[in-house]
């Protein structure tokens, strides 16, 4: 099984015009996803770390990528294939409720 980092985005105006079954049917289905041992989050308040050469750890408050939806959760989930990951996904809160959700393959360091 490979291994996908999600990212969800969406905001508050797009969930309350997504029919509440709907909205149901996918917080059901993340509790299935979880259940299943995905590792999956509310997005917190990011942090930029930088160590440039490793010479001084400095920090500033804030997304270092910008998007018209804000990060709204992250997960961790596993998938024989970016089809199957996409499948997996397609039913969460982010990807049904006007907001999208990107799949991005984890390779992992050896």
């Amino acid at each position: 099984m490979a291994r996908f980092v999600t990212i969800g985005y969406g905001d508050q105006a797009g969930y309350d015009r997504t029919d509440p079954t709907v909205r149901d049917a996918a917080h059901a289905h993340d509790v299935r996803l979880s259940r299943d041992g995905a590792a999956m989050g509310v997005a917190g308040r990011p942090v930029q770390v930088r160590n440039h050469d490793a010479a001084e750890v400095t920090t500033e408050d804030g997304p270092f990528m910008s998007s018209t939806l804000p990060v709204a959760g992250f997960g961790i989930i596993e998938a024989a294939t970016l089809a199957e990951a996409v499948d997996l996904v397609s039913g969460t809160p982010c990807a049904v409720a006007h907001g999208v959700v990107e799949v991005w393959p984890l390779q992992e360091s050896p």
